[in-house]
This record gives structure tokens, sequence and C-alpha cells, in this order.
């Protein structure tokens, strides 16, 4: 009864790429790309001071992604001319179909992840010919978990992960573009990441107790900082919390609020608040893995006290509630 006899359809291009994409990869990658930000060149000014000549034409190199394997080739004020051959206009664009023009991403989208491509440019007014590896987009907000579990940390009642579009819509529903705290839409629509396998860390919830007093309304914050040290992964303000020397932890959040516990108590007690939430452990399995550590040895080792068979589905229930 509440059918409303709406219909999708996927265009037969993107579904030839699926199909091919899967066969070269055993997996769907995606769409590949530069990984830069260009400007139309239509201006006489610009090309004048970029060194181009009235029978050239191409885009203006304007930013990069540090992760992109592009961003050891080309710089900041190419211009590229020709990808793959075909002549780009200074509007962006390239022939398409008899008569028409589209915009010169169409032709990277025909490649796939990986793929090596020739890419002509102008550096300084000299002409020069690259080749330049496709990438995949690193999203430091990752659209999907490819089948995993949430990973967390918990620290003296503070839980930590790693942001997702999964968990924006776990926590806000599906208006999350409207509803999530506007610093994390920021990050997730203009977040670039330094190096593979950033992430963003959130402190989600606090789980209220003594040695957290104060904090227990702090919700859905980025953490910047511990101790002064840059936060780019769960993982690393695990292995920073876990080791900490110094008599207080000191987290800044975005926004500039500052969490302080003390070391020894935070540390201590987190034991005791895990018990009270009937929490079996302070961190998901996937932070305990070291690199050399295999798949098949990941599985086996999930329920970690074999007088506990229950602990996984007591994580993965924990995980279903509070992330």
């Amino acid at each position: 009864d509440d059918a409303e006899n709406i219909g999708y359809v996927i265009p037969t291009p993107v579904v030839e790429h699926f199909l091919t994409d899967y066969e070269r990869n055993n997996a769907f990658t995606g769409f590949p790309m530069l990984g830069l930000s260009w400007q139309t060149t239509e201006s006489p000014a610009l090309r004048k001071v970029m060194k181009m000549q009235d029978n050239q034409s191409g885009v203006l190199v304007r930013d990069k992604l540090p992760t992109a394997p592009a961003a050891a080739v080309l710089e900041i004020d190419d211009i590229i001319t020709h990808f793959e051959g075909v002549r780009v206009a200074n509007d962006g664009t390239v022939p398409f179909r008899r008569g028409e023009r589209i915009a010169f991403g169409y032709l990277v989208s025909q490649k796939y992840h990986g793929e090596m491509v020739n890419i002509s440019i102008l550096r300084n007014g000299i002409p020069m010919d690259l080749q330049v590896q496709l990438s995949k987009p690193t999203n430091m907000v990752p659209s999907h978990l490819n089948g995993n579990d949430p990973s967390y940390f918990i620290l003296a009642g503070l839980v930590f992960i790693s942001a997702s579009e999964p968990y924006l819509l776990s926590e806000f529903g599906s208006e999350y573009l409207f509803a999530a705290p506007i610093g994390l839409l920021h990050i997730l629509s203009e977040g670039k990441a330094e190096e593979e396998g950033e992430q963003v860390v959130v402190l989600s919830q606090v789980l209220a107790a003594d040695v957290n007093l104060g904090y227990e309304s702090i919700n859905n914050s980025v953490v910047s900082t511990f101790n002064g040290v840059k936060i780019k992964s769960l993982k690393q303000l695990a292995d920073l919390a876990e080791t900490c020397t110094e008599p207080y932890m000191k987290l800044e959040l975005l926004g500039n609020e500052l969490v302080v516990l003390q070391t020894d108590l935070a540390q201590s007690e987190t034991p005791a608040i895990l018990e009270t939430h009937a929490i079996p452990r302070a961190k998901s399995i996937d932070l305990m893995r070291t690199p050399e550590t295999t798949d098949e040895s990941t599985r086996t080792e999930f329920n970690l006290d074999p007088e506990n068979p229950d602990a996984a589905l007591d994580e993965m229930a924990f995980l279903d509630a509070s992330i």
C-alpha cells in the first residue's frame, strides 16, 4: 500500500565500469580521480601570467590531495593541456558526442583505480609530458565500513570512535547533513587526509564516572590533539593514552574545548567502568592488531576470554547500542 511506483535506472556505462572494475580488482574500487582541483583559464590576463600562447589551452591546477599519486608529479599552477592525447579547452571541457562537449573529468571516470594515464602540461610556459597514476578518493569520513564492525576506544569512560557516514546516520538519522555538528560536517565535505589511513577521531559520548566528572555532557566532538600531538587515527590515540607517562592527559577538541584527565586515575579506573557497563574490553579487536597479524588470526582472536564465550556478543551489543 505504501509503494509509490518509483523506479531507478542505472546508466549502462556505470554498470560496465562496475563489472570491469570487479574483474580487475576482485572488488569495487569505484571511479578514480586525479586528486586535484583546477580552475578555467578563460581570462586573458590569467593566461598571460601563466605564459600560455594563443594556440594553447588547458586548466590551471590550484590544489592537490596529499595522498593522491598525482601530488608527487603535478605542481600548483601547472596547466593541464591534454589528457590521454585529448586537448582540454580553457573552460575545462573536451569533445564528447558530435557537436557536444563535456568536462574533462569524464575522461578520468572512464579509467580505473591504479591505472597510469598520459598528461601534457605547461610548467612556467614549458611543455611537458607526464605519466600520472589515478587513485580512488581517500575520504577522512568514509562512506561505508566494508562490512567491518565499528572501531572504538574507551578511556576513563570517554568513548572514542572513528567518524564514518554510517556512524553519522546512526547518531543523527537520515538528515545528518543538517543535524550533525558543523565542525564534523566541514571535515566531511572539505577535509583532506594528509596521509593514508588518516581518520577523524570523535569523542562520541561519556560514560559518567567520578574520574570524568565535568565532562558528562560532551558528545560527538572531534579530537584534535592529545598532549599536543595531532591525532590522525583512533589507533594512534589508543597507543598514546595507554603508554602515557605524563601526570595528566590533555585532549583538545575541535572548537577549543579541553578535556584533562589524571593519567594514573584514568588508566586504573577504566576497567571498573567497563565492568559497570558490561563492556568486555577497552578497545575493538582491530585496534589490537599488529601489522604482522593475518586476517585469519584476528578472526580466531575475537573471543579473548575462553571462560566468557559471550564476550564477543557483548561487545557487538555495546557497539549497536552506543556507537
